[in-house]
């Protein structure tokens, strides 16, 4: 084990996070065992929507808590639709804002480190927004959000966001299968009715073609409105691509 003055001048600063995330400075459980202890209260939620878009129940429920999230100026939002890159985003950007140590992004789970905003599962454990308020700027936040949903004070605040998008047949496969494997997302049924559920916007959160239709995530940095925000735009097979070859020159 290191000495804490070999451990960088930014070690101080994640231990503090690592502290008010997992409880350490209080009576509380990490927030990894608790999740353990409640294996009975994850179920499959059914949906629920906000302001047309289907949401689980849980979420829907405690929307006036997501809602008023008060963002700040310094908060990096990694939005994107489910399976469409979301942790493999969060782990790059957690390495860049730690210069590429490894060893500070193995700190605790990504959940932890970068927290679901909309998130609400047990009443027992944290949600998002707790997580969140507990945490020091600057935040890296993750979000499913179509852009219609985000919280206000994003925009207000200007905070910088990545989007990542996937095409949508890729995504309806991984999505499948991940309802399939997820037993609190609601029950995806056969295949050939999962496609259609997709198509018609009846799965968590509207399909991919109808976010893209209502409020375009890669136009919004060209509207001049009160709502105007910097924004990357990432498409997830060129991260792909990008990585292979990276890996096949350093391998070769």
């Amino acid at each position: 084990m290191r000495d804490r003055a070999e451990r960088g001048p930014g070690h101080c600063y994640w231990e503090r996070v690592g502290n008010l995330v997992l409880g350490v400075m209080t009576s509380q459980k990490p927030y990894t065992e608790q999740l353990k202890d409640v294996k009975e209260g994850f179920q499959r939620f059914t949906l629920k929507p906000v302001q047309g878009v289907p949401l689980m129940k849980p979420i829907a429920d405690n929307w006036e808590k997501v809602e008023s999230f008060q963002a700040q100026s310094t908060d990096l939002l990694i939005a994107t639709y489910p399976k469409a890159g979301t942790t493999w985003t969060q782990e790059m950007v957690d390495l860049i804002l730690n210069n590429g140590d490894a060893e500070k992004c193995r700190r605790a789970p990504i959940a932890e480190r970068i927290p679901f905003l909309e998130i609400f599962s047990s009443p027992t454990i944290p949600s998002g927004v707790e997580l969140l308020e507990q945490i020091p700027s600057p935040r890296v936040i993750k979000t499913h959000l179509p852009f219609q949903l985000v919280p206000k004070s994003f925009w207000e605040q200007r905070c910088k966001v990545i989007y990542v998008a996937r095409n949508a047949k890729d995504n309806l496969v991984s999505y499948f299968h991940f309802d399939r494997m997820n037993l609190t997302q609601p029950d995806p049924g056969p295949w050939s009715v999962y496609i259609t559920k997709f198509m018609r916007g009846e799965c968590r959160y509207p399909e991919i073609q109808d976010r893209g239709a209502q409020v375009p995530w890669d136009k919004q940095t060209d509207r001049q409105t009160d709502r105007q925000v910097d924004i990357y735009f990432l498409i997830f097979k060129r991260i792909l691509l990008t990585n292979i070859i990276h890996y096949y020159k350093n391998a070769h």
